[in-house]
């Protein structure tokens, strides 16, 4: 009997000095997701998936001791319009904040600037009808539409997030944009390094989005 209840006891100190490891742990459905909605420059093409900007930001949450599990939801080449329709989907169930990153290619193609602040403004509704807190991303386009194009495609974040009460990135390719040794060789699309910066542009106006497991607010 003297042996079983060592025999016992050892066993029990053994699971107890194993570490975390040994608890079961949430399944990733039941853990906040911070979703990243955007197009090419979120999705990363010609970069490795860890190195996105959304696996960048899901590093440093981890690090720092949240508890989110980032989802890339970016689609190459997607304009506001193309986005919208799967937008709702892209927003999984336990989704507490959406990156909101769309409207280069809007700007590109010179898409009225009425029909990309109204898809925006759609998306933002829909997100906050369901608690979900967004993250506005200011974007620019270029003068290809005309002078008075680009300065009011870039009022229309400005207004977007005052309306709303929104934290706004004000431009999400600061440091990027224009800068060779950040993007791809198509001179377009961020390489490693330019979502490196483009995760530390995000990064300030996330983290006062995150809740602390310490504060019983997170899973």
């Amino acid at each position: 009997m003297h042996c079983f209840f060592t025999a016992l006891i050892l066993a029990i100190v053994a699971v107890a000095c194993s570490g975390d490891e040994s608890l079961p742990t949430a399944p990733d459905q039941l853990i906040p997701a911070i979703v990243a909605f955007g197009d090419s420059l979120t999705s990363g093409p010609g970069v490795p998936p860890a190195q996105t900007y959304p696996a960048l930001l899901q590093q440093r949450i981890s690090s720092d001791g949240y508890r989110y599990r980032v989802i890339n939801a970016g689609v190459t080449g997607d304009t506001t319009s193309e986005a919208l329709p799967r937008f709702n989907d892209a927003l999984v169930s336990e989704t507490r904040i959406v990156i909101l990153a769309l409207g280069i290619n809007d700007g590109l193609r010179g898409v009225p600037i009425a029909t990309v602040e109204r898809n925006l403004e759609t998306m933002i509704e829909r997100a906050r009808s369901r608690n979900i807190a967004v993250l506005l991303c200011g974007m620019e386009a270029p003068p290809i539409g005309g002078l008075n194009y680009s300065i009011e495609f870039h009022r229309l974040y400005a207004r977007l997030a005052e309306r709303y009460n929104l934290p706004l990135v004000p431009f999400f390719l600061l440091r990027v944009a224009g800068n060779p040794d950040l993007n791809l060789d198509d001179r377009f699309h961020p390489n490693a390094a330019g979502h490196r910066v483009i995760a530390e542009t995000i990064w300030p106006y996330l983290r006062p989005m995150l809740i602390s497991p310490a504060t019983g607010g997170n899973l």
